[in-house]
């Protein structure tokens, strides 16, 4: 069995990914008491995706990192998002908040056999270029650590200085970073979500990855909904009661109506999708399923509109006192406008029903806004073990070849 270790865990989303995946977790590493509340209360459900996770709470910093004494292959986390966020403060490598140097320090002390990083798309952005590059050049040669009063731009001089040596110059744990930013709606998630992944492997396995191809598109829901009408028939609504196809998309409706092959993926998942047997909570009781209670006030300005009921969701967002006013709202086919519950939330995350969060309303979508979808963990995971399992099977393949031959 291959073995991980989960930073900045959250409520879960990243690390029960990994779990779906095969790895066996070494330590489950977070710092918020909500967040581990949640995880603690899952554990004692025995709820099969976290009840085998050794949590600890505190700062990664604090852990003691020497009682892992087991080979790791996989490591993961989404360091704290808001030094990058496109609505926090933008300060990057200014925020306290910033854990990346932290992370680099656990990657060289462990020296993990892969890697996976998440974060928000801000932190591609061309305001945070250097830094940008300054991470993965990082985690790249993880051994070419910051000296005692160099500045962040001196040491990134340096790291550059290391790539471009190459092989002439080596020096010695290094890794080969494949970031990618991507949308969560073409993996099946029922949310349009940017955002970056940075995966590593050990450049010493001779490791080769890409990242997953995108499984469902936009013009397949289309194609869906105005074409074939499939979508509509699934959720057994009549045809007199369908809603016009929207003006913006209407040339691109014609233009598959007129193929003589539909789109070859699956349908982006829409808020229909994600929310099909679960009652409204405004309207009815709902005792049997937790965290599902109708939260009031729900307003709409200008940025703030809500998510239309027959596409993917917009981004959840946490913010950094709990949900942002106005978001996270859906738009009923009348055009009414209320906040999605958290369990709601929990299914546009792709959490399992079964799994119980902690703390208030906003509390709860704080952890959820933070949150990878569980079902996209997977998916990037997954693909990472393969290449990791496909490696020992090699190995040993050598071992038993190097056996005969003596």
């Amino acid at each position: 069995m291959l073995n991980s270790v989960e930073l900045f865990a959250g409520a879960g989303g990243l690390g029960m990914g990994v779990s779906l995946a095969g790895f066996k977790p070494l330590a489950v590493i977070e710092r918020d008491r909500w967040a581990c509340d949640t995880i603690r209360e899952n554990i004692s459900r025995g709820h099969p995706f976290v009840r085998e996770w050794p949590l600890w709470e505190g700062d990664v910093r604090d852990f003691d990192w020497s009682s892992i004494e087991e080979r790791v292959d996989l490591l993961t986390g989404g360091p704290p998002c808001q030094p990058f966020s496109l609505a926090g403060k933008h300060l990057a490598f200014g925020d306290d908040r910033d854990m990346f140097p932290a992370t680099v320090n656990i990657v060289r002390t462990l020296r993990p056999s892969a890697f996976i990083f998440e974060n928000v798309k801000g932190l591609t952005r061309s305001s945070f270029a250097n830094y940008y590059q300054y991470i993965l050049l990082q985690l790249e040669f993880p051994e070419v650590s910051r000296k005692c009063g160099e500045t962040w731009m001196d040491h990134l001089k340096a790291l550059q200085s290391e790539k471009t040596a190459g092989d002439l110059h080596g020096s010695g744990l290094t890794y080969n970073v494949v970031p990618t930013l991507i949308n969560a709606a073409d993996y099946g998630i029922p949310q349009k979500r940017e955002r970056v992944f940075i995966v590593g492997f050990r450049s010493d396995l001779g490791i080769n990855w890409s990242f997953p191809e995108p499984t469902n598109s936009f013009d397949s829901l289309l194609h869906s909904q105005w074409v074939s009408g499939t979508y509509w028939d699934r959720h057994r609504i009549s045809k007199r009661h369908r809603p016009s196809p929207p003006q913006r998309s209407q040339r691109r409706v014609e233009s598959l109506a007129s193929s003589m092959f539909p789109p070859e993926h699956a349908p982006w998942r829409t808020v229909r999708d994600a929310l099909s047997g679960i009652p409204d909570p405004q309207k009815s009781a709902c005792d049997w399923l937790p965290n599902h209670q109708f939260q009031s006030g729900a307003k709409s300005y200008p940025g703030h509109t809500g998510s239309p009921v027959d596409l993917p969701a917009k981004t959840l967002k946490a913010g950094d006192h709990g949900v942002p006013g106005g978001e996270n709202m859906m738009v009923s086919e009348d055009g009414t406008l209320r906040y999605f519950s958290a369990r709601e939330s929990a299914r546009l995350q792709t959490f399992p029903d079964s799994y119980v969060f902690h703390g208030s309303w906003s509390e709860t979508m704080r952890q959820l806004g933070n949150a990878v979808p569980v079902a996209l963990a997977r998916t990037v995971v997954s693909s990472v073990a393969e290449r990791l399992l496909e490696f020992e099977f090699q190995q040993l393949g050598k071992g038993v070849r190097k056996r005969i031959s003596a």
